[in-house]
């Protein structure tokens, strides 16, 4: 009998971990487990209407990501509000694509800037540098204070000197409020940013506003 009550306690046990998961948005991706580091940030973007998965099975949390894409996940953060009395001043954003109405509202919101007047380049990829310097523009939208208290934050990583003149404020901002981490303890300011990490920078930084 107590047998037979260890193997029911068992089952039960188990069945209640599958029902655990069977609510996770990341049980249908192949690419996210729940073991993975990115796991939980993934769930918060994805239950935060912030991201998608790039096809009904993947996530892709290791994919690059373009200006375009971290632009339509901060118009998305705001509602996607109406863009229809606004400008759009680049020519490479044609009306009706996917991210259109959002590269408008973040240029005229002083969010992001393109890379020629003309020109935004939403396809390129984007570094973590230039996600500091968004985030840091965008919650100077929201009225967030960003003054540094800690001038020194990035003496701790050794290749604080590489980082883009411009982006300095921005990313001692987010490193001193832990929004962005470094990685093998570097601060890699110029490496190409992917999908996992956009959706930790995210929940950090809204969590963070909240």
């Amino acid at each position: 009998m107590k047998r037979i009550c260890v193997f029911l306690a068992v089952v039960m046990l188990l069945s209640g971990v599958a029902f655990a998961h069977e609510d996770c948005p990341c049980e249908i991706y192949d690419d996210i487990t729940p073991e993975a580091w990115c796991h939980d940030e993934t769930v918060y973007a994805i239950e935060h209407g912030l991201m998608n998965g790039i096809s009904e099975r993947r996530f892709d949390p290791n994919g690059c990501v373009s200006r375009a894409m971290l632009v339509t996940i901060l118009y998305r953060c705001e509602g996607a509000p109406d863009v229809s009395d606004l400008t759009n001043p680049f020519v490479d954003v044609l009306d009706g694509q996917w991210y259109a109405e959002a590269v408008t509202w973040a240029y005229d919101n002083g969010i992001v800037n393109g890379v020629s007047p003309s020109s935004f380049a939403p396809n390129r990829y984007i570094t973590r540098e230039q996600i500091a310097a968004i985030l840091y523009r965008y919650a100077q939208f929201k009225g967030e204070a960003v003054s540094v208290s800690n001038p020194e934050a990035l003496a701790a990583f050794p290749d604080c000197d590489i980082i883009s003149a411009y982006a300095v404020d921005a990313v001692t901002w987010t490193v001193e409020r832990g929004i962005i981490k470094g990685i093998y303890g570097t601060l890699s300011s110029e490496a190409l940013a992917v999908r996992a990490e956009i959706a930790a920078m995210l929940m950090r930084y809204l969590e963070m506003s909240c």
